[in-house]
């Protein structure tokens, strides 16, 4: 009989805003900033054993500013870089649908993806060994704390500054 694998907690962060400077629409390197403290905060989490998972809603690529080829070489470039400081992200997970996209393959009424929808903390539930309620989900907009809600899993608003001392202060910090 297969043995179920030990459930972790996870820490689910917003890109644009929490783990990045949001400019609108960064998709290329040289455009990327980190937050302050972002990289210190994943590799935390990493050594206290916590996934870490990235849940992004993207419009960018439904409106068709950029690819989703361009979005996913910012996150490989992004891992790259967070390996340099000794942490990781587990998972990336994108919301590019948007009610508006003027492209027909994006546009949804309702995408249950895109936050304040619960879909991608929903899937990454259901794909990893999570422990919903040790979970934390980071966001900087009201919609992604209502996303963590709708899936049940405890948030924290951003707003901005260094994110490790923002969660050190908010005693989020595991130990």
């Amino acid at each position: 009989m297969p043995q179920t694998p030990i459930q972790r907690p996870a820490l689910f962060l917003d890109r644009d805003g929490v783990l990045n400077e949001d400019h609108g629409y960064v998709f290329r390197w040289e455009d990327f900033r980190w937050i302050a403290g972002a990289r210190e905060a994943v590799a935390a989490f990493n050594r206290a054993g916590w996934l870490v998972i990235v849940v992004t809603n993207q419009s960018g690529v439904g409106r068709g500013f950029y690819s989703e080829d361009d979005m996913h070489g910012l996150h490989a470039r992004m891992s790259e870089d967070l390996a340099g400081a000794g942490g990781h992200i587990d998972a990336f997970y994108h919301a590019p649908h948007h009610p508006d996209a003027p492209l027909d393959a994006y546009r949804h009424p309702d995408p249950p993806d895109r936050k304040p929808n619960p879909g991608m903390i929903l899937r990454a539930l259901s794909e990893w060994p999570i422990d919903r309620e040790a979970s934390l989900l980071v966001g900087d907009k009201p919609s992604d704390l209502e996303a963590a809600e709708r899936a049940g899993v405890r948030a924290a608003l951003f707003t901005g500054g260094d994110l490790l001392q923002f969660l050190n202060d908010e005693a989020l910090l595991p130990v």
